[in-house]
């Protein structure tokens, strides 16, 4: 899966109706440019697609600042929101080597119930348990990397790995468990997104033609 776009909808779906540069702004403020695909080119292409595909309803508004054509604003339609719940679940149980999914579905976790979030990070432990144990089969920890030469070092990172997210896992859990943060049906969010006119100390200042709209 890839995390582009969990992450777009995601940011839509904050603003309630958002124009490709809030998007870009947004993304680049939660770091998502370094850890995540989500390069200006490709988000702008994101918003375009799912709005052919109709996941996103678009709405022309007046024209661009920069002169352009009129600005396009976003807002996801019924079939947004339940593609966007539906990545954000599986994000949050699947595992594999990659972080930019992770990373994603933890920015909007709190936008589940606590209970579901809860119950779907245990399936990820599950699935953790389940993924190390199919490596383990071809591989033991014990027995050195050096039993499949250097390529053993692979299989070993990929152990240590899996023992570390179960680890972290397991602790956010517990944290969850015990109350932190405020999630869906609990009270009001943490806002994650800047204003229209605030300043993002995070953006890469280089431009991009859909910036314009």
């Amino acid at each position: 899966m890839s995390a582009i776009r969990l992450l777009v909808l995601g940011a839509v779906r904050m603003h309630g109706r958002a124009h490709g540069y809030q998007v870009r702004n947004d993304l680049e403020y939660w770091g998502a440019h370094e850890w995540s695909n989500a390069k200006p080119g490709s988000i702008y292409h994101a918003l375009k697609q799912m709005a052919k595909q109709g996941l996103l309803r678009a709405h022309e508004i007046a024209p661009s600042t920069a002169g352009g054509p009129p600005r396009v604003e976003y807002e996801l339609t019924d079939a947004g929101t339940e593609e966007y719940f539906a990545l954000l679940r599986d994000a949050l149980v699947t595992y594999d080597q990659r972080g930019d999914v992770k990373t994603a579905a933890l920015g909007f976790m709190v936008d589940l119930p606590r209970a579901e979030a809860v119950t779907l990070l245990k399936e990820r432990v599950r699935r953790i348990e389940e993924w190390r144990a199919s490596v383990v089969a071809h591989h033991v920890p014990e027995e050195g990397p050096g039993q499949l030469g250097h390529i053993g070092e692979i299989m070993n990172m990929w152990v240590h790995t899996a023992d570390s997210e179960e680890e972290w896992t397991g602790g956010l859990i517990e944290r969850l468990e015990g109350g932190a943060y405020t999630f869906s049906g609990e009270g009001d969010p943490f806002v994650g997104v800047l204003a229209e006119d605030q300043e993002n100390p995070y953006a890469t200042g280089e431009p991009h033609p859909g910036d314009a709209f």
